[in-house]
């Protein structure tokens, strides 16, 4: 009974102009060159499918802190080139991996151009959000990062990493604020490996 009305109104929606509000690479560029700063509460569904909840910092260029909230209580720091992933329940030192070698190395650099030959590989509207996929031209056996923009204004609400082994990995951002204070040892791997050997 409901069906012909449901195919009528998702007739009537796609008759819509719906690239009306798709998000073009260079204002994505242009988003992401302007961000200093970002901090929203988020949920991650990890390569497991559990869930984890926590918050995280950003501070632009090569700066990230991702805090994850009990039981989990695992840290990530991206700074000083590196990406550190602590283990809140053991005393040994983090993993450590070079920035430049995963994907949320193309949202931290010092320059993003979306426009780069071979970087942006998907680039679609979903009626909703502006979804890019993007990888390193030069190295896209590293992984790719997806990310979902939505417009006016033009605010990051999710991506999806898929490392080097097809892991994926979504974190979904709560409500942002941008141009925060953030004290720079926050981004330090070497001071949160002191810390914790006090």
């Amino acid at each position: 009974m409901f069906r012909p009305l449901l195919a009528s109104a998702l007739l009537a929606l796609s008759a819509l102009p719906a690239m009306a509000d798709k998000l073009s690479l260079n204002d994505i560029s242009r988003y992401l060159n302007g961000m200093t700063t970002l901090q929203a509460e988020i949920t991650q569904i990890n390569a497991d499918q559990t869930i984890s909840t926590g918050r995280i910092m950003i501070h632009r260029p090569g700066r990230a802190r991702f805090e994850y909230d009990p039981p989990n209580e695992a840290l990530v720091i991206a700074g000083g080139q590196k990406l550190a992933v602590f283990d809140g329940k053991s005393n040994t030192g983090p993993e450590e991996y070079p920035l430049d070698r995963t994907p949320l190395n193309l949202i931290l650099a010092r320059n993003v151009d979306l426009s780069r030959a071979n970087m942006v590989v998907g680039h679609d509207y979903d009626g909703t959000a502006t979804i890019i996929t993007a990888q390193d031209p030069e190295h896209p056996e590293y992984g790719n990062i997806r990310l979902m923009f939505t417009a006016d204004p033009v605010e990051l609400r999710q991506w999806v990493i898929t490392d080097d082994t097809g892991s994926e990995t979504t974190v979904i951002l709560g409500e942002t604020t941008e141009d925060v204070r953030f004290n720079t040892a926050m981004f330090s791997i070497v001071a949160e490996v002191e810390k914790r050997n006090r």
